[in-house]
């Protein structure tokens, strides 16, 4: 596990959890600078994610070395944590196990999937072989490029960066985290005295995610923005700068 420190070291502490697939230094790379200038940034990359031979766990085990270190670095209490896409499940089992504190809970246009083992292992089986087969050959690459930048409304950077995710990292590490999440369940209208939880909601997604948010958590503030999943971690200023204006409301930062 990796855990880079970075940022304004006397702001506000806020952790950052990367989605499938990804290291944050990919994941969080376009926005870094910005929340570095208000926050006290940890940046995490899971076993498996972080450089090291490591064999991505299970969700659960990860979880544990998350509550490990910020019980260890922080005295078990943080100002807030934003979870991206898969990472908003360490979010959310960080608020529901109550290991550790966090003033506040940023999911970032999660799906919040969860299923049983049989299913779990079929999405996998089905899935990560599609995931890992996007660099596969330069035709492929190509293609998925393009579909990258026209669906996300990524530049060649950024489709370039996401890309080679899925080329540096192990296939098994990818696997065990897409079918471990899915086993990873969330308790219904989850409430912790003293934590506020907050989703950026990408309404392209749809609203069937907007009511698995509602009902997985009791009154979450919801902040809804017009994009594809994720996008402002991609697609450019005109997405970013409304979210990253929403998480310093979230964390109660002065804009």
């Amino acid at each position: 596990m990796q855990f880079d420190e970075m940022g304004n070291m006397d702001g506000k502490v806020l952790f950052l959890f990367p989605g499938t697939a990804c290291d944050y230094q990919t994941n969080f790379g376009s926005v870094l600078d910005s929340l570095g200038k208000k926050y006290h940034l940890v940046c995490v990359n899971y076993d498996g994610f972080d450089g090291s031979d490591l064999i991505f766990p299970s969700v659960l085990e990860v979880t544990e070395k998350i509550e490990k270190y910020i019980t260890e670095h922080f005295d078990g209490k943080i100002d807030g944590a934003i979870g991206s896409s898969l990472g908003s499940t360490f979010v959310g089992q960080l608020v529901q196990r109550q290991n550790i504190h966090l003033d506040h809970g940023i999911f970032g246009s999660p799906d919040l999937d969860q299923s049983g083992k049989f299913s779990a292992w079929l999405q996998s089986k089905l899935v990560v072989p599609l995931l890992t087969s996007f660099t596969g050959n330069e035709k492929k690459k190509n293609r998925t490029k393009e579909k990258l930048k026209s669906f996300f409304e990524m530049d060649d950077e950024a489709a370039d960066r996401f890309m080679s995710c899925f080329e540096k990292f192990s296939s098994e590490s990818i696997r065990n985290e897409y079918y471990t999440d899915l086993l990873t369940w969330l308790d219904e209208d989850i409430h912790v005295e003293h934590t506020k939880v907050h989703f950026i909601y990408a309404k392209k997604m749809g609203e069937k995610y907007l009511r698995r948010y509602k009902k997985y958590f009791r009154d979450p503030e919801i902040r809804e923005f017009d994009m594809q999943h994720e996008q402002w971690l991609f697609g450019g200023e005109k997405y970013a700068v409304p979210v990253l204006k929403a998480i310093d409301e979230f964390m109660e930062t002065p804009v």
